[in-house]
């Protein structure tokens, strides 16, 4: 079964694509999610004047692995000229597929700047946006959104539209308002809504954590791909296990414990040859977190990592960390059997 679709001339193998997640989405974290079976991988979101001033760790930021495509960079601004510029960057000096252009961060410091979500709240203004960035680079530019300001403002339909007619050539929307942030439900009526106006490809973000769900918004939106955010922190598993759902209707067996942290070493190891020990240690606690969320006894474990600075010690609390919790477990199928 052929799950392929195209942004543009850009195949995208499959319709799993992992969302920009900001201070995660790093290289390091795509080849990650690449090896896991991701269809498309997005850069976190970079700021168009950090690419204007040349900004020394804006411009690593957009280091591309020839490894992880197709992929794309994401910018946000709050100008015209500013982001016209940044996309300029990116298409002429980066590895990138895909420009994308950040329409739905909720975050104050963003939207305060006029950019992220306050787009959403002029769809001419989106118009002349996207229009002035397609017409002046040569890569596909793709737009992500939100639904909605809040509940009073929702111009969903409106705004994909007038993002397509400017020469978009995807657009991924997160059914959320900007007021939401990442609290309650995503409404995919309102996404379902869109998908059925646009021609362009269409990508569904929004409470997609599981394999049935990935299944589920494909089928209730009508989308063409879902956008998997939070799901995959700690757990990149779970893409392969939605591309293998959606291709063949079965889902595959959870990650062990030691599969899981043989992960978690493996995504360390690539954000040290990334940014060096210094910097990728401590930013790696908040990962190390996340793969050993939900297993029992590892508070311990996740309250060390945060106190050491090297690789090596935190792999080795990930090592010892690992053959305690197999020892446990032997000890209680014996127990059981005892019984």
């Amino acid at each position: 079964m052929d799950n392929s679709w195209k942004i543009r001339d850009i195949t995208i193998p499959n319709r799993v694509v992992v969302a920009p997640m900001a201070g995660v989405s790093n290289s390091a974290f795509r080849m990650i999610c690449k090896e896991f079976g991701a269809g498309l991988v997005v850069c976190e979101m970079i700021s168009d004047h950090g690419i204007i001033y040349r900004n020394k760790k804006t411009i690593s930021m957009m280091k591309v692995d020839p490894r992880e495509h197709p992929m794309s960079i994401q910018i946000f601004g709050g100008t015209e000229d500013t982001l016209l510029e940044a996309a300029q960057y990116i298409d002429q000096h980066t590895a990138a597929d895909i420009i994308d252009i950040n329409m739905g961060c909720p975050v104050p410091k963003v939207t305060k700047t006029d950019a992220g979500s306050k787009w959403l709240l002029d769809s001419n203004k989106i118009y002349q946006m996207v229009h002035k960035v397609v017409q002046n680079v040569q890569k596909p530019v793709s737009v992500k959104m939100r639904i909605g300001w809040d509940r009073k403002h929702i111009f969903a339909v409106e705004n994909a539209l007038a993002a397509q007619e400017a020469g978009a050539s995807m657009i991924a929307m997160h059914g959320r308002t900007r007021k939401q942030m990442y609290m309650g439900e995503a409404d995919w009526e309102t996404l379902h809504d869109v998908a059925q106006v646009l021609d362009i490809p269409f990508v569904a973000n929004g409470d997609v954590a599981t394999p049935e769900l990935a299944k589920k918004a494909l089928d209730e939106i009508g989308s063409t791909a879902v956008m998997v955010g939070r799901a995959a922190l700690g757990n990149p598993w779970i893409i392969k296990n939605m591309v293998h759902y959606l291709e063949t209707g079965e889902k595959l067996a959870p990650q062990t414990v030691r599969e899981r942290v043989a992960t978690a070493k493996h995504q360390l190891n690539g954000l040290v040859e990334l940014k060096g020990e210094k910097i990728a240690v401590p930013e790696f606690r908040q990962q190390a977190a996340y793969y050993l969320k939900g297993v029992p006894r590892s508070a311990r474990t996740r309250a060390k990592i945060n106190e050491v600075w090297t690789a090596q010690e935190v792999y080795d609390l990930l090592d010892n960390f690992v053959e305690d919790y197999e020892k446990r477990q032997k000890q209680k199928a014996a127990r059981s059997e005892v019984k």
